[in-house]
């Protein structure tokens, strides 16, 4: 079966080792090192399995020029545009969504402890003062036990969180407008139908809806004034999904705390408020799969090949 791999190539060795190279290599022929587009396939005619990730482009047209084309392996979340025209070819496409959706889940977790434990301020204050700090006496409310932790978008990665938080001891908000009450039920969270109604409930804020036009800016500068007085907002998902600019004002005022793996733009322009408020916690864009953690996708993908081969159903389908 001759398959391509459609994606940058600098991620190669990170996401498909020598040994899964080999793998791959006995399972189909790849014919040339990875591309990033389909023009840059040298016969795609021929071509019956994109293994496709970051850093390639692929859209309705190119499947034109990919007459045999059969299946789709996306390492990555995939590319939703495709489905549909995808689909209707009879090619099958398989998505790793589910598992760069563990990395994230786990960072955010991690987000919400020291979020709740003043890890980051504590740190801040005792690193520039270099004196006993008295915790109880000036974090008194510091902790996670009993707290109120608002989800908003029952996602794959929304879920996630979600689960991880069952064994901890705190009360979970969830936010969706798809989801049901009995969806909330089983997850052990309580569904909330009104976004800022969960925000003034909420100690920490934790967003994981996905981008799109009707969720631009859905964390609004009213969502962001019901938030109660030394909330958190949490931020792993997109950097639209937020008024930036609302949450700025409120981290200037002192009111609120944000930790922000993504913003608007990506990454922020030098000089950006954001880099230099005491309450505002940023990271690269770190909390996808990254380094080591992309083996996940790669041996995701690769038992993905091993069942279309085998012309087996994907384990992890496209929707």
């Amino acid at each position: 079966m001759r398959a391509a791999l459609l994606m940058d190539p600098a991620l190669v060795p990170f996401v498909f080792d020598a040994d899964a190279q080999a793998r791959l290599r006995a399972l189909v022929r790849v014919e040339q090192d990875a591309v990033t587009s389909v023009a840059g396939i040298r016969d795609p005619s021929g071509v019956e399995l994109l293994i496709a990730g970051w850093g390639a482009t692929i859209g309705a047209g190119d499947l034109d020029a990919l007459p045999a084309l059969r299946g789709i392996v996306h390492w990555s979340g995939g590319n939703g545009a495709l489905d549909g025209p995808a689909q209707a070819r009879g090619i099958r496409i398989s998505t790793a969504k589910a598992a760069n959706a563990i990395p994230v889940a786990e960072f955010t977790l991690a987000m919400i402890t020291l979020a709740a434990k003043d890890a980051f301020w504590a740190s801040r204050l005792y690193t520039s003062e270099q004196r006993f700090i008295d915790r109880e006496a000036e974090l008194p409310d510091t902790g996670l036990y009993g707290t109120t932790v608002g989800i908003v978008g029952a996602s794959t990665i929304g879920r996630l969180v979600v689960q991880k938080l069952r064994d901890i001891d705190v009360h979970v908000l969830v936010y969706d407008p798809y989801a049901t009450a009995a969806d909330a039920e089983a997850l052990g969270a309580e569904l909330v139908d009104d976004l800022a109604a969960l925000a003034a409930r909420a100690d920490v804020l934790s967003i994981h809806a996905p981008e799109m036009p009707s969720t631009l800016g859905m964390i609004s500068a009213e969502v962001l004034a019901a938030l109660p007085d030394g909330a958190t907002v949490i931020n792993t998902a997109r950097g639209g999904l937020m008024d930036q600019d609302a949450l700025v004002e409120q981290l200037q005022r002192g009111r609120l705390r944000a930790i922000l793996d993504v913003t608007e733009p990506d990454p922020l322009p030098t000089g950006h408020p954001l880099y230099d408020l005491p309450n505002a916690f940023l990271t690269p864009h770190l909390a996808g799969s990254m380094g080591n953690e992309l083996r996940r996708l790669g041996e995701v993908a690769l038992a993905e090949v091993e069942r279309f081969v085998a012309g087996a159903p994907f384990a992890h389908p496209a929707p």
